[in-house]
Order: structure tokens, then sequence, then C-alpha cells
């Protein structure tokens, strides 16, 4: 079985969510859309590749919004239309942070900016443990989605829908990739900045991630497992 990850910047890799589709017999292709060197300046060119080459597409966090296309530039339309294709082909779809906003964006709804920030470790509302529990989950995110037509939200908190579902496709607004030596590339590379700024210690946050990270790649491990019986296994 072949699986598309797309990764929008060197820094956010597949992690857990990787390792688990490898050990449920998914060969991974990871395509990197921005470099290294364009990370703070990422309006470049990207050919993606067709939607009906795959079994499943994953989409992972970038530290961009959908919405703004004067600083994503000309790569984000052929991802939204990969996404909406795979979706309508039957070909699931996991839409991870900015993922699960492409994802909500290619579908017919929309992102907008949340009221606050969410940096740090945090438990939802879930709707169905089973399929999303309630971690803690990491989080990263200044916007929201505002789901498409016909998709159902399977968990929540007080800034946003964490979780949603359409068809064989699903978007979850927390990291579940997630680990320590991410979350030391996310402080390299501008987020330490943005920790202070909205009053989250870098060195308590990476600290944390530390203890938890056990625990959230068992987490990781579980909601793959759920998103590929209960979501992607789902009849079209």
């Amino acid at each position: 079985m072949r699986a598309l990850v797309i990764q929008h910047d060197h820094v956010t890799d597949p992690g857990p969510v990787g390792a688990r589709l490898v050990e449920r017999g998914y060969d991974l292709t990871v395509v990197t859309v921005v470099p290294e060197d364009r990370h703070h300046a990422p309006d470049v060119t990207f050919d993606f590749p067709a939607a009906d080459r795959w079994d499943l597409v994953v989409s992972l966090g970038a530290p961009w919004s959908v919405y703004d296309e004067r600083a994503v530039g000309p790569w984000l339309p052929g991802e939204l239309a990969l996404l909406r294709k795979a979706h309508h082909l039957g070909v699931p779809v996991l839409g991870v942070c900015f993922g699960a906003q492409a994802l909500t964006t290619a579908l017919g709804g929309s992102v907008e900016a949340s009221p606050s920030a969410e940096i740090g470790w945090a438990e939802v509302d879930t709707d169905d443990p089973s399929l999303i529990g309630p971690g803690p989950w990491f989080q990263w995110h200044y916007d929201r989605c505002i789901l498409p037509p016909g998709a159902k939200e399977l968990a929540r908190n007080a800034v946003c829908p964490q979780a949603f579902r359409v068809g064989r496709s699903l978007g979850v607004q927390f990291h579940p990739e997630i680990t320590a030596a991410t979350v030391g590339l996310y402080l390299e590379n501008g987020g330490t900045e943005q920790c202070l700024e909205n009053g989250v210690d870098p060195a308590a946050l990476l600290a944390r991630t530390r203890e938890l990270e056990t625990v959230a790649g068992e987490n990781a491990y579980r909601l793959v497992d759920a998103f590929l019986e209960q979501v992607a296994g789902a009849e079209g």
C-alpha cells in the first residue's frame, strides 16, 4: 500500500504517525514542499503528484496560514486540488493542523484566525474516545477550521474544533506526530519568540514534551489505528 506524506517544511516530519503507518504495511513517500533555505520565504513552486497514485494521503503541519496566499505563494492551490481529488476518489486523507485546515478549505470550508493561540499540551472534549482520544495532545496553532459541508465534528475545546470527519477523511487540529526533537526544531526556527509572545516558557514546553513523549507516541499509534479501521476502512 502506498501512502503520500506531504511534509510542508524541513521541520515537521511524520514521527510516530509515519512509524505506525509503516508498521501497518504502508510504503511511505515523503515529499517536502518548502526547502530549508526557503523556510522564511515559502512562496516556492511545487508540483504535487496525482491523487490516484496513492492508497492514503497524509498532510502534515506548517508554520503558515492556509488563507495567507501572499506568504504561502503558488503551491497551495496544487495541494488543495490534490486533497480534493483524493477525497472524491475515496482515497483516505489524514490532515494534521495545517493539513486539516487545507483539507477543510479543499472541501468547501474555510479557515480563520483563532480567538487565541494554542501552544502546549492539552486534552480535548471528544464524542468518540475510540477514534479521538482525549489526549493530552500537542497544540501549536493560531487558526481554526470552519468545517466543510457534510463534515462531522468529533472533538473540540474552547478555542476550536479539534477533530472532524468527512467521508473517509479525518482532520485533527492537534499534532499526533510530535516528538521532542521536532519541538526543539520548532523552537530553533522562530518558535522560542512565538512562545514568549504568548506567555509560554519554551524550556518548560520542551521539558514537558520529553516527559510525555512515550504517552504521546502511544496516543499517536492508537489514533492511526482508529483512523485506518474506522475512517479509512469505512465504505465510501
